[in-house]
C-alpha cells in the first residue's frame, strides 16, 4: 500500500497541490494491546490492515456485523479457547486507522492478553510501534497532524482544562484556523504572481492598496493564532515560573506558600537556598512549573556561586520570572539586577514582606509592569498573586476559541511571523513582488508542517514514537 497522500486545494481557477512526506510501509496487519497493563476487568486488542475477514476466522469463528458488538469464543489454532468477549469489526475505510480494524475485548488479565496477542501474531500479524495506528490514521486522510498528536494530549492531559483543549483540537478547531490562514495566503500569493507573471494586465498591486491591506490581515490572524497556541502550549507543558531575587527576599517562603505546604527550608540566615528547588502546582486547572533559585549577590562560597550560575541558567530559560524584594528594602537597590534579566522574558514585581510595615495585599499595574504586595508568611495577597497567574497564562473561564497546542506549532508559527514581516519590509522597502511571494511560499510551508500537509519523514517518525503502543 502507497502511503503517499497528496491533497489539492481549489483557489479560483487554479489548483495547488501538496504532498506529504511519503513514509514507507507495507500492508503488514499489526496489532497491540490498547488497554494498560496490569489486572483489569477488560482487556482490549486492536488489529488493523488490508483485508482482516480471513485473517481472523479461524480464531472467532466470523467477523460480526460492521460496528455491533457481537459476542465470540477466541480460539487457538489447536481449536482451544483461550478467552471468550465481545468483537467489534469497522471495515475499511470507516475505521480510525482507514484500514480493517477489529477489537477484541477479552477479560484484562495480563496473562490472558498475552496468550491472545500470541495468537494473533502467530496468524501474521506484528505488533506495533508507539502511535503506529494514530499514524496510519494520518497517512490515510483520516487526521492531520495536530489532530493526531491531541489524540495524545488528550490521554496525556494533566488537568481538565487541558483535556477540555486537546479535544477542540481533536475535533479540528486548531486545524481549521490555520487551513484558513494558508488559504488566505495562497489567494494573495495567486494575486502577487500573476501581478508579476503578466504585466500586461495592468495588475498595480504596489499602489492599490490591496496586497498590503490583505497581508496586515494575515499578519494580525497569525498573531492571534499565535496568542490562542502560546495558551494551549502552556496548558499542556506549564508554564516554567522562576522565582529569583536578591537572598534572604522571601522566595523560598514564596514557594512554600503557592505550593501550600513547606517544601523549601526558611530561616531568616540568607542564602539558605543553594540550589534550584522545583514544584508543580495547579491553579484552576492550569499546571505551574515553580523553580526556587538561589539568592543573586557576590559571593566567595564556591557551593553558593554554583547555585548562582544554575539560578541565571534558570532565568534566561523561564516563561516567566516572579522577582521578589523586601517591602522594607524597597525595590531600588535591585535595579542593576533586573536589568540583566533577559529583555523577551516577562518579570512581575512581588513585594514581600508587607507584614512589617503595616501593608495590606495589593496588584498595581503599571505602564512598565506588575507589583504585587504580600505576605508569603501571613497569606495576605497570595491570592491576588494566584489571579495574576492565572490571567498571565490566558486563562479564560471557557475556552470558546482555543486549543491545545505544542512547542513545535509555536516554532512553526512563530518562523510564518518571521516570513510574513520580512514580506511587509520587502514590499514597503524595495518594492519587491518577487521577493514577497517567497516570503508567503515559505510561511505557508512553515504553517503547513502543524496539520502535516508540508513535513519531513523524521519529524513525523520523532513525534509518532511518542505516543503510546496501541494509539
Amino acid at each position: 500500500m502507497c502511503t503517499f497522500k497528496p491533497r489539492h486545494f481549489r483557489v479560483g481557477g487554479f489548483f495547488l497541490l501538496w504532498q506529504n512526506s511519503c513514509m514507507e510501509t507495507t500492508s503488514e496487519t499489526i496489532c497491540a494491546i490498547a488497554t494498560p497493563p496490569g489486572r483489569g476487568g477488560v482487556g482490549i486488542i486492536r488489529i488493523s490492515g488490508i483485508n482482516l475477514h480471513d485473517f481472523v476466522t479461524s480464531m472467532i469463528g466470523n467477523l460480526p456485523k460492521p460496528r455491533y458488538a457481537a459476542y465470540r469464543k477466541f480460539r487457538g489454532l489447536d481449536g482451544e479457547i483461550i478467552d471468550a468477549g465481545i468483537v467489534l469489526y469497522f471495515p475499511a475505510p470507516n475505521s480510525f486507522t482507514g484500514e480493517d480494524v477489529i477489537e477484541l475485548q477479552g477479560h484484562g488479565g495480563p496473562v490472558v492478553m498475552d496468550m491472545l496477542i500470541e495468537q494473533v501474531l502467530r496468524l501474521g500479524a506484528r505488533l506495533a510501534r508507539p502511535g503506529e495506528f494514530s499514524e496510519r490514521a494520518f497517512l490515510n486522510n483520516k487526521l492531520d497532524l495536530a489532530q493526531a498528536e491531541a489524540i495524545a494530549d488528550l490521554i496525556d492531559s494533566g488537568s481538565r482544562a487541558a483535556a477540555r483543549l486537546a479535544n477542540r483540537s481533536l475535533l479540528g478547531i486548531f486545524s481549521q484556523q490555520i487551513r484558513q490562514l494558508v488559504d488566505e495566503m495562497i489567494q494573495l500569493r495567486l494575486y502577487v504572481e500573476a501581478a508579476i507573471d503578466f504585466p500586461e494586465e495592468d495588475i498595480d498591486f504596489l499602489s492599490d492598496g490591496i496586497v498590503s491591506t490583505r497581508l496586515q490581515s494575515i499578519h494580525d490572524k497569525t498573531k492571534q493564532i499565535q496568542k490562542s497556541a502560546r495558551i494551549g502550549t502552556l496548558l499542556r507543558d506549564g508554564m516554567q515560573l522562576v522565582i529569583a531575587g536578591r537572598p534572604n527576599a522571601g522566595k523560598s517562603s514564596l514557594l512554600n506558600a503557592l505550593c501550600g505546604r513547606e517544601t523549601a527550608i526558611v530561616t531568616e540566615i540568607a542564602g539558605t537556598t543553594r540550589d534550584l528547588l522545583r514544584e508543580q502546582i495547579q491553579i484552576d486547572g492550569m499546571p505551574l512549573h515553580l523553580i526556587d533559585t538561589a539568592g543573586l549577590r557576590h559571593s566567595d562560597d564556591a557551593v553558593e556561586i554554583e547555585g548562582i550560575r544554575r539560578a541565571r541558567e534558570e532565568i534566561d530559560s523561564a516563561d516567566m520570572i516572579l522577582w521578589v524584594y523586601d517591602a522594607l528594602d524597597g525595590v531600588e537597590q535591585d535595579v542593576d539586577d533586573l536589568s540583566l534579566l533577559p529583555q523577551d522574558v516577562p518579570v512581575t514585581l512581588v513585594c514581600n514582606k508587607i507584614d512589617k510595615v503595616d501593608a495590606h495585599g495589593s496588584i498595581d499595574k503599571a505602564a512598565d509592569g506588575v507589583t504585587v504586595s504580600l505576605s508569603a508568611k501571613s497569606g495576605e495577597g497570595v491570592d491576588l498573586l494566584r489571579e495574576h497567574l492565572k490571567q498571565s497564562m490566558g486563562y479564560h473561564a471557557d475556552e470558546e476559541g482555543e486549543f491545545i497546542a505544542r512547542r513545535r506549532h509555536l516554532d512553526a508559527i512563530k518562523r510564518a511571523l518571521t516570513y510574513i514581516e520580512s514580506g511587509k519590509k520587502a514590499l514597503q522597502s524595495t518594492l519587491s513582488g518577487e521577493l514577497l511571494a517567497e516570503d508567503l511560499r515559505q510561511a505557508q510551508n512553515a504553517l503547513s508542517e502543524i496539520t502535516g500537509e508540508f513535513s519531513a519523514d523524521d519529524l513525523l517518525g520523532e513525534i509518532f514514537s511518542s505516543f503510546c503502543i496501541g494509539k
